[in-house]
């Protein structure tokens, strides 16, 4: 079994501010699509559209947009830590 020393100390989880944002991102979508009664009605209507429906199409579009700034976030946070330059 190895042992630790200063040479291969162990790493731990780390959070921080950048990896928080990354967190709601990702965790934003479920919340607004689990909380149900907040769209569950009918009015106001776009183009003829329930809202219950509108409303679900529209976290489609958040949800990409989301994620894509989560993965963005990801990659220069993982560029950070390896010491490379960010862009």
């Amino acid at each position: 079994m190895p042992e630790d020393t200063d040479a291969n100390p162990p790493t731990a989880p780390t959070v921080t501010p950048v990896r928080v944002v990354i967190g709601l991102c990702l965790i934003a979508p479920f919340v607004a699509m689990l909380w149900v009664s907040s769209y569950a009605k009918v009015e106001p209507t776009f183009i003829g559209i329930p809202f219950f429906y509108w409303y679900q199409m529209l976290w489609v579009l958040i949800s990409t947009a989301l994620t894509m700034i989560a993965y963005k976030l990801w990659q220069r946070d993982q560029r950070a830590r390896k010491g490379g330059a960010s862009a």
